[in-house]
């Protein structure tokens, strides 16, 4: 083995050791960092580099998307939308068995384009679907899996903070990936309702029908959701349309949320100082592990160890296809026991040359674009899939008396989902490129 390969194994595993002795992510990384870093250079090196590089990273313009999308996030989930948008899902369909988990799955779709995070997601519809299915004897394990999975769509549509992160560690264009995000996160949410269908049909004592919601109450609903469905539209299509930068956007998504739910008393001083608290703390948690990972993968540029991987790879010609499902049969495996935003932060550095290196008869932004998506897709899969499944972890701890167990049966029929969607999008390349094509 080559030195620096052996000096690059030699950081991910004291990373991986640190991690998993429960350090904070960001510090393992900026420890392991510093540590390769002083061992190929010196100490003066890495003084003069940390001098400088943590203002310039955090002083970059594009980072401010992220603290927006999540206080947007933070604002329409106390402002009661994720409520407003389970109860008009529930009057379309909620009469029909599994109509109730089928409008989970919408309303989290919905509320994944003012909500950039999977987290926030699954602990809002947690809350605000929870009572409801078990109300109408919804089995306990279908119903946690069934909100676990819909959470994950808060990444999946756009506009998604694992995508803006990104798009800044690859410097891709982030209006793009979000263009590029929209066509899979659909083919996502139709997947996943057409599980719920056919489990229901197979077993109908999961899913018994809702009550019949009166002409009234299906009008209060659907006037309910009509101020959300806007703000999702104005994000969204203002980014797709080109009226708005990602983060004039996400800017205007606020000051909308913000708006909407004042004017309809669901927001009081109280929740806003409660989202500018949540807002801060994940950001800097966030921001800490961008540091890290800025360090970490100073080090490993040093090492080299990435280039020449990727030019080995390259030279021993193997399938394309064959190593980009290796990379992400390996994303899969790290997602399952890791944080998805350290997981991409630590792995972009040696798979991405990796990736751009191959010929997938796609430009260069192409196969950077669409390989963004493909690992968002695995960065979902690993969000339900066991033995950690952060997703599923958040709706159990909503619901205690719901072994974990029966959360994860719950998630296995949309887990083979997952694997149908992401193989269909590494078959066609289109499905994820269409709309940035038609629209740039």
């Amino acid at each position: 083995m080559a030195p620096e390969f052996a000096l690059a194994a030699t950081g991910f595993a004291v990373l991986l050791g640190l991690i998993a002795i429960r350090a904070p992510v960001g510090l393992a990384m900026l420890l392991v960092g510093m540590g390769g870093y002083v061992h190929i250079l010196d100490w003066a090196a890495l003084g003069n580099y940390l001098k400088t590089t943590p203002y310039h990273l955090f002083a970059n313009y594009t980072l401010s998307v992220i603290p927006l999308f999540i206080l947007m996030g933070a604002l329409a989930e106390r402002g009661g939308l994720a409520r407003d948008l389970f109860a008009a899902a529930n009057a379309l369909i909620g009469r029909k068995p599994g109509g109730m988990a089928m409008g989970v799955i919408g309303a989290c779709a919905c509320f994944g384009a003012v909500c950039g995070s999977s987290v926030a997601t699954t602990a809002t519809f947690g809350r605000a679907a929870l009572p409801e299915l078990r109300r109408y004897n919804y089995d306990a394990g279908f119903s946690t899996g069934t909100i676990a999975v819909g959470g994950t769509l808060g990444i999946l549509i756009p506009p998604s903070v694992i995508l803006v992160v990104y798009a800044i560690s690859t410097e891709q264009n982030i209006a793009k990936l979000f263009m590029a995000a929209l066509i899979p996160g659909l083919i996502a949410t139709a997947l996943y309702i057409l599980a719920i269908a056919v489990l229901v049909r197979l077993k109908p004592h999961l899913a018994p029908p809702g009550a019949v919601p009166s002409a009234a109450e299906r009008r209060e609903a659907f006037l309910n959701v009509i101020p959300v469905l806007l703000i999702a539209v104005v994000v969204v299509g203002g980014i797709y349309g080109g009226i708005f930068t990602p983060t004039e956007s996400a800017a205007v998504g606020c000051i909308a949320t913000l708006a909407v739910g004042v004017l309809r008393g669901t927001l009081r001083a109280r929740h806003i100082k409660e989202s500018l608290l949540a807002t801060a703390e994940t950001t800097a948690m966030i921001f800490a592990i961008l540091l890290g990972a800025e360090v970490f993968n100073a080090f490993l540029a040093l090492s080299q160890a990435p280039d020449l991987l990727a030019m080995w790879i390259s030279e021993q010609d193997f399938p394309p296809y064959g190593v980009l499902l290796l990379l992400l049969a390996a994303y899969i495996v790290l997602g399952a026991v890791m944080d998805e935003l350290a997981m991409i932060l630590l792995t972009l550095p040696v798979f991405f040359p990796v990736v751009t290196a191959l010929d997938f008869g796609l430009t260069t932004e192409e196969t950077a674009i669409w390989f963004g998506i493909l690992v968002l897709v695995v960065v979902g899969i690993g969000l339900t899939a066991p033995p950690i499944g952060l997703n599923v972890f958040v709706v159990s701890g909503l619901a205690r008396d719901v072994p974990i167990a029966r959360t994860y049966r719950g998630v296995l029929p949309f887990l083979g989902m997952d694997l149908i969607r992401l193989g269909l999008l590494v078959a066609f390349p289109a499905l994820s490129l269409w709309l940035v094509r038609a629209l740039s």
